[in-house]
């Protein structure tokens, strides 16, 4: 199975619904085929720090069944429990074995930490699927993947892409709710 470039976005919201406009893009997105949501979690922070998780997906049932918990392991967090921790660190172990580094990154990202206390995030992993002919045209070419990431709106204006006072709407609508 061939699967597309995978991105994992954490958005944060100090009051959040997240069964309504959100969840109904994503499903449109899903629908035009241009991405797959692999995988989703609600995470409440409490003021002290303490996580509540729950499952936050447009898949089917069978998709679900099939991808299981992703998130959770690509983050290290044991929704199943101590039982849950354990099964996948038996997977990363056995993995590693063969050879394969596993998150071996001393500078990784901690996502679990960056969420503010007494808030919650939404922590999407999709599948590009859009991407997938350009990935694929580019390694035929013989080139690969050095870095990526999202440009703030602000950072625009200096190369002529956007106005001043457009890249200021968008940054301030990105970060709104971060700011209260």
């Amino acid at each position: 199975m061939s699967i597309g470039p995978v991105q994992l976005i954490v958005l944060g919201f100090p009051h959040p619904n997240f069964h309504g406009e959100v969840i109904a893009e994503l499903e449109r997105l899903r629908q035009s085929d241009t991405v797959r949501v692999i995988d989703a979690l609600a995470v409440y922070k409490d003021a002290d720090g303490g996580l509540e998780v729950e499952h936050l997906s447009n898949l089917s049932k069978e998709e679900a069944v099939e991808l299981g918990s992703k998130v959770g392991a690509l983050i290290g967090l044991g929704i199943e429990g101590e039982a849950g921790a354990a099964a996948g660190a038996q997977l990363g172990a056995a993995v590693a074995e063969d050879g394969v580094a596993v998150f071996d990154d001393p500078q990784a990202w901690d996502v679990l930490a960056d969420i503010p206390p007494d808030s919650a995030a939404a922590l999407l992993l999709i599948e590009h699927h859009w991407a997938v002919p350009l990935r694929d045209a580019i390694a035929r070419a013989g080139g690969f993947r050095l870095a990526d990431g999202f440009i703030s709106p602000l950072d625009l204006v200096g190369i002529g892409l956007l106005a001043a006072e457009e890249a200021k709407e968008l940054h301030d609508l990105e970060t709104a709710a971060a700011a209260r």
